[in-house]
């Protein structure tokens, strides 16, 4: 009987030190979303590739998808966060910090920033998810560990829009960054169904901000009005661009609200903010393991809207259609 107690009471005691040691040690569990008993913190790194407010729109929309999707910053993951400042320097060296972080995922914020991220991340195949990207296939996004949202512009939406609202118009001025891959594929776009609207397609190439003003007085010259493209050098500035402008006479569409809400008369154009939510739900699912970017197809918002300001409309004696006016959101 003594031996059996004895036994017994060893038995407890190696169940104890077991219990005990799993409690202090244990495993981690990415899946539970615990590690040694304390939540995992996942390491986003967001590379933004300049400030204006499309692009901040997209960010602060990723990070609100990914709280839709149940995750906290400061418990579920943590942010680092870098501007570019329209640098393509900078963003390359702001993609080799995120991998030498060893980030858990990157996000770039517009083609050139998403270019960087993908270069840095394939050598130690870290997921990368990109927004507002116009041409993914273009910039060679469209394969390997990355995913993301596409901000391709609704061209014949605004052609038909720009035409209601200016009939007599013929020629339309686009000023673009000749090394922004994302207004060159619009560009095309453009050139190719404006003879269905009856318009000619007058661009202009700069290389930097510098670039613009010059630009602009020759541009203007010649064209009935502008439609912008989401060309960031140019949005940047959309303030000087938008005073020649309206000093010419001449309105200026935009490609979303915020450059709309700055000035711009109209815009078939998309929520940045919406696109932003959709890209920080598609992250969401790689970090929980319950997707792989690279069986992620990109996705693309289909559906535009019509952005107006009533001021800017006025200022050029333009009316907009009862079929426009149903349908048209003041920008605010």
């Amino acid at each position: 009987m003594m031996n059996l107690l004895k036994k017994l009471a060893a038995c407890g005691l190696s169940l104890t030190m077991i219990l005990s040691l799993a409690a202090c040690g244990g495993t981690d569990d990415a899946s539970s979303g615990e590690s040694g008993g304390e939540p995992v913190k996942y390491l986003i790194g967001i590379s933004q590739y300049g400030q204006h407010g499309s692009l901040d729109n997209c960010r602060e929309g990723f990070l609100q998808g990914l709280e839709q999707a149940g995750l906290v910053e400061g418990t579920d993951f943590e942010v680092d966060y870098q501007n570019a400042n329209f640098d393509d320097n900078q963003a390359t060296q702001i993609g080799q910090m995120f991998s030498a972080e060893d980030a858990d995922l990157m996000v770039g914020i517009a083609t050139n920033s998403a270019i960087a991220c993908f270069n840095a991340a394939e050598d130690k195949d870290i997921p990368v998810i990109f927004t507002a990207i116009t041409d993914p296939v273009g910039a060679h996004l469209d394969a390997g560990n990355i995913t993301g949202t596409s901000d391709a512009l609704p061209v014949a939406a605004q052609l038909a829009t720009i035409r209601a609202m200016l009939p007599e118009a013929k020629a339309i001025g686009i000023l673009y960054t000749t090394s922004e891959v994302n207004s060159l594929s619009t560009i095309e776009t453009y050139k190719s169904l404006a003879p269905e609207y009856g318009f000619e397609i007058v661009e202009s190439g700069i290389s930097t901000s510098a670039d613009i003003p010059l630009a602009l007085d020759a541009l203007l010259s010649k064209v009935d009005c502008m439609t912008n493209l989401t060309d960031n050098t140019v949005v940047s500035a959309l303030a000087l661009v938008l005073d020649k402008a309206n000093a010419a006479g001449k309105p200026v569409f935009g490609s979303e609200i915020e450059q709309v809400k700055l000035g711009c008369v109209a815009a078939e154009g998309l929520d940045y903010l919406a696109l932003g939510r959709q890209t920080g739900l598609m992250a969401a699912k790689v970090l929980k393991g319950e997707a792989k970017a690279s069986d992620m197809t990109y996705e693309v918002i289909s559906d535009p809207s019509l952005y107006i300001n009533s001021e800017a409309l006025a200022r050029f004696g333009i009316t907009l259609s009862d079929e426009l006016a149903a349908r048209a959101i003041e920008a605010e």
